[in-house]
């Protein structure tokens, strides 16, 4: 970000014919309160200039010759927000060709004939001054885009990084239930991962949604009492096909007692998932990767170390910044974007912990410490999964509405539905819902928003006003969750708005409510 203006940032820098006029403008431009500074020769201006100034005052005399090449290179060498002001000083007369020459090679030129009146030199010399400092207010506000656009780059290509990591179990199980055809009760482990990488995503996905948290550069954690020993589970196995695919072998060592931490579950997997990944990338095929975890001074200590590549001395504190990648290892990180162990500093950091790497050289292996303050209370149990239905108590008998453009998902609720035990309608779209709402009768209706024609919220409008409208619970069902979107769909009518992907959790409260 850019610094305020500084007092040279507004000085005059004065190149006069003699000694005697420039101790004379000096005393007029330091009575009017300016700040000038007498230059000697036009080499000694342009350095003036590097360092800061308001405006440029030359008198006609010094102007010929080769020596404004010198001032405007200087000039073109400003960024493109600068358009620095320069008076002339002109003898009495008629326009001579060098005045002529500067108008034409400087945009913002002002000549002003001598003798002159102090007060236009004055008023010149203002408004100069004035057009330099909405320069700067440009510049600042250039700075200020760019950093936020610069911020946002980074968001998006975290979010890309971090995406991948649960695709790939994802991908995994879908593979082995295709392939294998388990029974019922070996499904139900891939179920169960898979609900996860699904929630792990979800939250993800949440993050770019909420556009206003990106440019702030702020992260929503979702803090309760964690239980470490979990969470580094759930980091291994979002890493392990990277690991074994690299034929290393991994190692944990917990300590004897549980280790709880307040913290967000989520964040803390991304956490380890990220130093496991490193560890695996950056360690030749065959080595060793080792986890252990322990506590010191009310502090849970995790470390991670590995017998790869390595860090120089000189990288130790530098390979936590953004998009830093040791040289050389290019090729290892596979296409990586070198934010991986940025995202750790900062998340560990938002926990209210620290992380360090440490190595004894290039080729020597490298060991990266997380610490964490432990928490005094026990962690909550985690959601049941989806393989869990008992824990739904009865089946439903409600008859519902089900209606969404896209039929894949209108008809993959309705079967969830029906194996709950309800009674379902499907419809594709909102004029299609209102056909089956004046032939049909439903207790409770699932209505996405973002529909073609008439969308969601018109939609629940008109079935609020059919007879027995205003018995039918209403729920939204969609991707959009900013502010606005809650508004408008609460003054349409909902009775519940839930996000998508379908969590089984929230939707079954929301019907248990009907």
């Amino acid at each position: 970000m850019s610094e305020e203006p500084s007092r040279l940032d507004f000085r005059i820098l004065l190149r006069t014919a003699t000694s005697r006029d420039a101790l004379i403008a000096s005393a007029v431009l330091e009575r009017a309160q300016f700040d000038p500074q007498v230059c000697t020769d036009m080499a000694g201006l342009v350095r003036e200039l590097s360092a800061g100034a308001g405006a440029v005052m030359l008198a006609e005399e010094v102007i010929a010759g080769p020596v404004m090449t010198e001032l405007k290179v200087a000039l073109a060498s400003q960024g493109p927000w600068s358009d620095l002001p320069v008076i002339v000083l002109a003898r009495q007369g008629a326009d001579s060709r060098a005045i002529a020459h500067v108008m034409d090679e400087f945009a913002n030129v002002t000549v002003i004939e001598r003798p002159m009146r102090v007060a236009a030199l004055v008023s010149a010399v203002r408004t100069a001054l004035r057009s330099r400092r909405r320069q700067y207010e440009l510049r600042d506000l250039l700075d200020g885009l760019r950093d936020a656009d610069q911020r946002k780059t980074e968001f998006l290509a975290t979010l890309a990084h971090e995406l991948r990591n649960p695709l790939a179990p994802l991908s995994t199980a879908l593979s082995l239930l295709a392939r294998k055809r388990p029974s019922p009760a070996e499904s139900e482990k891939y179920y169960e991962l898979m609900r996860r990488q699904v929630d792990h995503m979800v939250r993800l996905v949440n993050d770019l949604m909420e556009v206003s948290r990106i440019t702030r550069g702020k992260i929503e954690l979702q803090m309760r009492p964690v239980l470490l020993d979990a969470v580094i589970d759930d980091a291994i196995e979002l890493s392990r096909p990277l690991v074994e695919r690299a034929g290393h072998t991994l190692s944990v060592e917990m300590g004897a007692e549980p280790l709880v931490v307040r913290g967000d579950a989520v964040r803390l997997t991304q956490v380890f998932s990220n130093l496991l990944n490193n560890a695996a990338k950056y360690t030749p095929t065959g080595g060793r990767i080792r986890v252990s975890a322990g506590q010191q001074d009310r502090q849970a200590v995790i470390q991670v170390s590995d017998t790869g590549t390595g860090l120089s001395t000189d990288m130790l504190k530098s390979i936590f910044d953004m998009f830093v990648q040791v040289s050389g290892t290019s090729k290892a990180a596979q296409g990586g974007l070198g934010i991986g162990l940025t995202l750790v500093k900062s998340l560990v950091e938002l926990h209210g912990g620290s992380v360090e790497a440490a190595s004894q050289g290039l080729g020597l292996g490298a060991e990266f410490s997380v610490r964490l303050p432990l928490a005094k209370s026990a962690p909550l149990a985690p959601p049941p999964g989806i393989a869990s239905q008992d824990a739904w108590g009865p089946t439903l008998d409600e008859v519902i509405l089900v209606v969404d453009d896209n039929r894949d998902a209108a008809d993959s609720l309705a079967d969830l539905l029906r194996t709950l035990g309800a009674t379902t309608f499907v419809a594709y779209g909102g004029e299609e819902a209102l056909r089956v709402a004046q032939s049909e009768r439903f207790d409770i209706a699932v209505l996405d928003i973002g529909m073609p024609g008439m969308d969601g919220c018109d939609l629940a409008r008109h079935l609020r006003a059919e007879p027995g409208g205003d018995q039918v619970m209403l729920i939204a069902l969609t991707g959009w969750g900013q502010q606005g979107y809650k508004e408008r769909i609460a003054a349409a009518g909902f009775d519940h708005h839930l996000l998508k992907p379908l969590n089984l959790a929230e939707f079954m409260t929301a019907l248990r409510a009907a």
